[in-house]
């Protein structure tokens, strides 16, 4: 009996110190990241599929090649002082969960949830279909050369983009995890082809459309926020920068850097990549063309033209999956909170991943594929996106005068966050003053929406909505052989 008692006591004693050491492992892990891979993530994670689809649309609300560079450029410095506005806040608030915490520290419960509301079945779904149907334009674009893909046939390889991502992160990480390293070096490939054959073609003396720059260009207030929204659209990402905070080694220090390194670098490669393109393309040529990128290739790569659209594709693709990746990731948080069903917190038994989410993920972005074109989804995404990143910005300044015992190690200049939340307020007012359209009012209505469900389900959690949800919530678990987190198989 001693013996075995003994012997039991020692298997313990090496469990603990087992279990010890993994967590020290752990640990000593999570500060591996340094300042050229803290870099790396920014740029890897902003470049997408915007700097594809953006050209045209910029360029349209601008008129001109000047504007047009300068929008550029106005943008990726936009974007780097909102970093670093979000940097202060993530370093001072350091729980997950992007800006929920944020504005729940600075105006409480309510505009905290509709920022999780917001961005479960707005922000997220659709910046999930504008990539979908940038990857489907370009896949399409060679089939249907000197001519517009139909629209039924652009849509429906779009939904098929979303249910095989879908499926691959539902089916496991691992395999989702793979597929983004692997597109994710065919995005900076791509990137890399447009701008070397842009430089050389500037060498050798294409500078006609920079001649007389300024000339034609038409500006309005509306027309300059649009063109932003267009711009920003392609920097998007730059908010998600603080999560790197807890892995950075010294990160008081290196993730600034990392900010005012990494963002000017994405910069510096979108304003050469639309350079690039000008070489070979005069503004109406651009505006002309269904895939400006395929476009660039057919002048200047032919016959290995291909390598385009195909490295496009890939680049669009692997953006699409990265998206699908975190944002089902949110969908699962919320439900783990009480904010959505509790079965989009559930794991599968079988693939230990949060398929309830990432399939409810999917399907939202479909339904947005069906009515909406490109255009018309980034106007809507922006809109409900720096309404939240202003609001964020603004809790920012509000907290310097009513959080003041907060530590602070990393505090930018009040004046950097009252820029931002001025520039925001005039994304989000001025198109709706001087070109309103039907999507910022179903954004707005969509939003304040989510104030019906905040009371019924979290405020005040009434009987009868707990009734009604339960049961759909014993279905799906049932159906789709899912289970609570606690229960999941190790």
């Amino acid at each position: 009996m001693e013996e075995t008692s003994l012997r039991n006591r020692r298997e313990d004693e090496r469990s603990v110190q087992s279990i010890q050491s993994k967590e020290h492992k752990t640990t000593s892990l999570q500060k591996e990241v340094g300042l050229l891979s803290g870099i790396c993530i920014i740029v890897g994670t902003i470049i997408g599929s915007g700097i594809f689809i953006s050209p045209k649309s910029v360029l349209s609300n601008t008129d001109a090649v000047g504007p047009c560079l300068i929008v550029w450029a106005a943008c990726g410095v936009l974007a780097t002082l909102g970093a670093l506005c979000f940097a202060e806040l993530g370093t001072m608030i350091t729980k997950s969960g992007g800006e929920y915490p944020y504005l729940m520290e600075a105006f409480g419960p309510i505009p905290a949830y509709l920022f999780s509301w917001t961005s479960l079945f707005v922000i997220k779904p659709t910046s999930f279909a504008i990539i979908c149907l940038s990857f489907s334009e370009y896949v399409c674009a060679p089939f249907y050369s000197g001519c517009k893909p139909p629209e039924v046939v652009v849509k429906c390889l779009a939904a098929a983009a979303i249910l095989l991502i879908t499926t691959v992160n539902s089916l496991s990480v691992r395999l989702g995890s793979y597929v983004q390293n692997v597109f994710t070096a065919a995005k900076l490939v791509i990137v890399a082809i447009i701008i070397i054959s842009g430089l050389v073609l500037l060498a050798q003396g294409n500078t006609r459309n920079f001649e007389n720059s300024f000339e034609g260009a038409k500006l309005s207030v509306g027309a300059i926020s649009l063109a932003f929204y267009n711009g920003l659209w392609a920097y998007d990402g730059w908010n998600q920068l603080n999560y790197i905070t807890e892995e950075l080694r010294n990160p008081f220090r290196n993730l600034p850097l990392a900010i005012i390194i990494g963002i000017p670098l994405v910069t510096g490669c979108y304003i050469l990549m639309n350079v690039s393109y000008f070489t070979v393309m005069t503004p109406t040529e651009l505006l002309q063309s269904q895939a400006v990128a395929v476009t660039f290739g057919d002048r200047v790569l032919y016959p290995a033209s291909w390598v385009v659209p195909l490295f496009v594709a890939f680049s669009t693709i692997g953006a699409a999956n990265g998206t699908c990746f975190t944002a089902g990731r949110l969908v699962y948080v919320a439900g783990r909170e009480g904010h959505m069903l509790k079965v989009l917190s559930y794991i599968s038994v079988k693939r230990l991943t949060p398929a309830p989410a990432i399939i409810f993920y999917g399907i939202i972005a479909t339904i947005y594929i069906i009515p909406g074109d490109i255009n018309s989804l980034v106007n809507y995404f922006s809109f409900a996106a720096w309404l939240f990143y202003g609001l964020t910005i603004l809790g920012l300044v509000v907290m310097r005068f009513t959080k003041k015992d907060l530590e602070r190690p990393i505090k930018v200049p009040i004046v950097i966050p009252i820029l931002v939340t001025i520039v925001s307020v005039f994304l989000v007012v001025a198109p709706i003053v001087s070109e309103p359209a039907l999507e910022y009012l179903y954004c707005v209505l969509f939003i304040l929406s989510g104030l019906i469900f905040y009371f019924l389900f979290v405020h005040y959690k009434f009987g009868w909505a707990q009734k009604i949800s339960k049961p759909v919530t014993m279905q799906l678990q049932m159906l789709m052989e899912v289970v609570p987190p606690e229960e999941a198989p190790e």
